[in-house]
C-alpha cells in the first residue's frame, strides 16, 4: 500500500468517477483502475463497486477512506513540520503533566514569560496522578508533578519503581480542607474530621476500578463513602462549587498568590500527616537544560505558595 494509491482513492470519491480523478492527476484511467485494483487484492477488500454507471464505494470502501483521508493528513502535516524546520530552527518542545496544582500552573507561567520570542511548542495538562505517571511513562510529558502521603506512599513508589520513574520530593506540607471564604468554618485556625461530618464533600472524578491511594484529595477515613458527595473533573469547576456552597474538600491546602481571588480559602486539618509534593522524571533519562529550569521555578513556585498560603491561613 503506498500513499500514491491513497490519494488516487480519496480523489475518486470527491470526484465521482474514476475517469474524472484520472483527469484531475493529469493520469490514465486504465492506470489509476490497475493501482485501486492491486490495493484491494493487497487488502483482500472491494473498495470500489463498478458498473456501467461508474463506481460506488462499498461499505468497506466508505471504511476506508475514512482511513485513508487521515493517514493522508498526517502525511501532510509531518511534511509541513519538517519543511519548516529545515527553514527555521525547530521549536523547543517541553510538556508538563500536573495533578491539579496552582504552584505548577503558576511555575509553568514563569518559563513561558522566560521562553519570550523564543520558537517553542509547550503544554500543561492537569490530570489525576494514574494519568500523570502514564504521560511520563509515555513520553508524553517531560515532568509529572503529583503528590505522596504516608498512607499512599509504600503503593505509589511501588509502581513508579515498576515503570522505572523517580520521585524527586520539593516540600512536605500539612493536609487542608478547602472552603468558600463564608464557610461556617472559615476563620478557624484548624478544624478536625468530625468536624466536617455532615458538610456535602467535593472529590474529583476517576475511571472506574482506579484505586483511591490514586486520588488527589487527601485520605480520611470518614470519606471512604461520604454521605454527600459531589463529582467534578476540572480544578476550575471543583473552585466554583466550592465558592458557592457549604461543601468542601481536602488536598495540599495551597493557593498561588497570582491564580487566587479569595473566595475560597483553606484551613489546616489537625492530627493528620504531611502530603509529600514532588516531581517526577524517567530515571534512565538524564534530565534536559529545560527540564532542570522548570524544576528551579517549580521549587521558586512552590515557596512561593506555602509562604502566600501561610499569611492567608495566620490572618496576616
Amino acid at each position: 500500500m503506498t500513499f500514491q494509491q491513497l490519494e488516487y482513492i480519496v480523489e475518486i470519491s470527491k470526484c465521482g468517477s474514476i475517469n474524472k480523478a484520472a483527469q484531475k492527476l493529469f493520469l490514465s484511467q486504465s492506470g489509476i483502475s490497475t493501482a485501486v485494483r492491486e490495493l484491494e487484492n493487497e487488502l483482500g477488500i472491494r473498495v470500489l463497486a463498478r458498473s456501467n454507471r461508474g463506481v460506488e464505494f462499498t461499505p468497506e470502501g466508505k471504511e476506508f477512506l475514512s482511513y485513508a483521508v487521515s493517514l493522508l493528513e498526517q502525511k501532510r502535516g509531518i511534511e509541513s513540520l519538517y519543511g519548516e524546520a529545515r527553514n527555521a530552527a525547530a521549536p523547543v518542545r517541553f510538556s508538563v503533566s500536573c495533578q491539579r496544582y496552582p504552584f505548577a500552573v503558576d511555575a509553568f507561567l514563569r518559563l513561558l514569560r522566560i521562553a519570550g520570542e523564543n520558537r517553542f511548542r509547550f503544554g500543561l495538562r492537569e490530570t489525576g496522578m494514574d494519568g500523570v505517571i502514564d504521560d511520563v511513562y509515555d513520553h508524553r510529558a517531560d515532568v509529572g508533578v503529583i503528590c505522596l502521603t504516608d498512607l499512599t506512599e509504600k503503593i505509589i513508589c511501588r509502581l513508579l519503581d515498576a515503570r522505572e520513574l523517580e520521585f524527586h520530593e520539593l516540600a512536605a506540607v500539612c493536609p487542608c480542607i478547602y472552603v468558600r471564604g463564608g464557610h461556617p468554618l472559615a476563620g478557624r485556625s484548624s478544624v478536625t474530621e468530625e468536624e466536617l461530618d455532615g458538610y456535602p464533600y467535593v472529590a474529583f472524578e476517576h475511571d472506574q476500578g482506579v484505586a483511591s491511594d490514586f486520588f488527589e484529595e487527601y485520605p480520611m477515613v470518614s470519606l471512604k463513602k461520604p454521605a454527600k458527595c459531589i463529582s467534578v473533573n476540572n480544578r476550575a469547576t471543583a473552585m466554583y462549587v466550592l465558592a458557592s456552597t457549604d461543601a468542601f474538600t481536602s488536598g495540599s491546602g495551597l493557593l498561588s498568590e497570582g491564580l487566587a481571588d479569595g473566595s475560597v480559602v483553606t484551613i489546616p486539618l489537625l492530627g493528620k500527616t504531611s502530603v509529600h509534593l514532588g516531581w517526577i522524571n524517567i530515571r534512565s533519562s538524564r534530565p534536559s537544560p529545560l527540564t532542570e529550569q522548570f524544576v528551579r521555578l517549580l521549587e521558586e513556585a512552590l515557596a512561593d505558595s506555602i509562604a502566600f498560603t501561610r499569611r492567608l491561613q495566620e490572618g496576616t
